[in-house]
């Protein structure tokens, strides 16, 4: 990558893997779609059944807390720094946040809910043809919320904004991966999407960024892994507050600048290849 530096000790894998340039927001992920999820106004955002209640609690607990946590720390190596800043904000974050990471990861999602100990009323907004896929069951009990095709309209649209306002209500957290699609072990910042801003703003929420580093496949983790994938570590930052007295646009733009800027530092970077913001 042009114009890409990083701290000495920062471990950057070789996959082999081409990455577009231009477009930051390019989808590499090309999963088989083979089921039908229509998200439209009439889709179950917010459900309540007593199934769903149930598979949300259990399948935390069981697959996400239990066997993934197994699975991640023997195939990943998975670390955790910055725990203390969950303990020093413990009050701030306690009605809610908007987690933030980088996309690049096959596992990047459960490493971070993992990291910051995520309950089971998270929600994740998610890109709706991941619904179509075979993972279709797995992304809907961890809390996962498919955003409306632009095709669906408005009305898809104003049912799914109507569900976060409910989840806000309920002191439900959030998370989101800015950069929108996932890049696989990519090592730089992508610039951000600017929805878990506006989201933090609306709502009064703090914006907690996590960044994954990256190291080297060592000692007893080459038994469960290439030797060429690396290891994964999440780093919990401080969190990014609001600031309701300033203008909307304005305050968004400074939370996602400020947000990107610390994750570069959290993952070692100090020359990013891209900006904060598209271009």
């Amino acid at each position: 990558m042009k114009n890409f530096q990083v701290e000495k000790d920062v471990y950057i894998p070789d996959m082999g893997l081409t990455y577009d340039e231009h477009d930051p927001y390019v989808r590499m992920h090309k999963p088989v779609y083979d089921r039908v999820c229509k998200v439209d106004e009439h889709y179950p955002f917010v459900d309540n059944s007593l199934k769903y209640r149930f598979l949300n609690w259990s399948m935390y607990q069981l697959i996400l807390k239990f066997a993934e946590r197994i699975f991640l720390h023997l195939n990943a190596g998975l670390r955790y720094e910055g725990r203390a800043n969950l303990r020093k904000y413990k009050k701030e974050l306690k009605g809610g946040y908007i987690s933030i990471a980088n996309h690049m990861h096959p596992h990047d999602a459960e490493c971070v809910l993992l990291a910051i100990r995520s309950k089971h009323t998270t929600r994740i907004p998610m890109f709706q043809k991941n619904f179509e896929t075979k993972d279709q069951f797995w992304l809907k009990v961890v809390g996962g919320v498919p955003i409306p095709p632009a095709e669906e309209g408005l009305s898809a649209m104003k049912k799914f904004n109507e569900a976060f306002d409910e989840f806000h209500r309920r002191g439900y957290s959030i998370h989101i991966f800015p950069e929108m699609s996932k890049w696989p072990y990519y090592a730089a910042l992508r610039p951000f999407q600017k929805g878990a801003f506006t989201m933090a703003y609306k709502y009064g929420m703090p914006i907690l960024p996590c960044a994954i580093r990256y190291r080297e496949r060592t000692g007893i983790y080459k038994l469960f892994g290439k030797k060429e994938v690396p290891l994964v570590t999440v780093v919990i930052g401080e969190p990014v507050f609001p600031d309701k007295s300033q203008p909307r646009k304005q305050d968004v733009d400074r939370m996602l600048v400020e947000s990107h800027e610390k994750m570069c530092r959290m993952m070692g970077i100090t020359v990013n290849p891209w900006p904060a913001m598209p271009e």
